[in-house]
């Protein structure tokens, strides 16, 4: 099967997610934001295409997640992932003092819920057999 969808295509699109998300905004230095907001910057030419740049991939993850979930998807993911953290804080493994972990958890679990909604039409595909009208070729 030529259109086959494969863990190293998750990954990938998990990636991809990842970058954008962390490469947006993390508790760190490292980030689009806190290049931004760094005092003594000045906002420039630079900074505005790599905005303009961030802008376009979230679009093109937030567009293609949302029409492959639509919002319940996407609210049962917040909700999953709003118990898991919870699960996490209960058994001793996520403190709720530590702002800086829990933006770690909660941005990769945005990169998650990113890369399974850039990967669901795929997956769905693959449990139920059944192609969406888009990908029958004529």
């Amino acid at each position: 099967m030529a259109n086959r969808f494969t863990l190293g295509d998750f990954i990938a699109r998990l990636a991809f997610a990842a970058v954008r998300v962390f490469g947006t905004y993390n508790p760190t230095d490292f980030s689009y934001a806190s290049w931004v907001l760094a005092e003594g910057s000045e906002f420039g030419p630079v900074h505005a295409i790599v905005g303009i740049a961030l802008l376009i991939g979230w679009i093109v993850f937030l567009r293609a997640t949302f029409l492959s979930l639509g919002w319940l998807g996407v609210i049962l993911f917040g909700a999953l992932f709003a118990a898991i953290v919870w699960f996490f804080v209960d058994i001793g493994w996520l403190d709720l003092n530590s702002t800086s972990a829990i933006s770690w958890v909660v941005l990769l679990l945005l990169a998650l819920t990113l890369a399974v909604g850039m990967s669901w039409s795929h997956i769905r595909r693959q449990l139920s057999g059944v192609s969406p009208i888009d990908d029958v070729e004529e």
